[in-house]
């Protein structure tokens, strides 16, 4: 097989295993709500581009790994559990916190990539 050939299979095997992936997640999400209603995931974008920017991953693109990403979606977990717990911040807030968390790790992430290019 050609080097072409299997990298485009390597594409295509990526490409199912995403869609089975969120076929699952689809199901699991469908019997947990006990509903098939399309919009429920709506607004956890700024969670999931979060936890994996927090675990480590550049957002200028760089490479990630699953302990980093598992460890950024524990710790944006804690501060919302801690935000939830004060008891009296709304949704509004969390999405404030996190975005301000997101900024600042981004931020920091900026620096030390410039600082290590010199």
């Amino acid at each position: 097989m050609f080097r072409a050939e299997r990298e485009s299979l390597n594409h295509f095997s990526v490409y199912v295993l995403s869609g089975l992936c969120a076929g699952l997640a689809g199901m699991l999400t469908a019997a947990y709500s006990s509903s098939g209603v399309p919009n429920v995931g709506v607004g956890l974008e700024l969670s999931a581009i979060s936890a994996v920017v927090i675990g480590g991953t550049l957002l200028s693109g760089g490479r990630g790994n699953l302990v980093g990403t598992t460890a950024g979606v524990l710790l944006l977990t804690v501060i919302q559990n801690l935000i939830n717990q004060v008891g009296s911040l709304t949704s509004s807030v969390q999405a404030v916190v996190s975005g301000a968390f997101l900024a600042i790790v981004v931020i920091i992430q900026t620096v030390l990539s410039r600082t290590q290019r010199l």
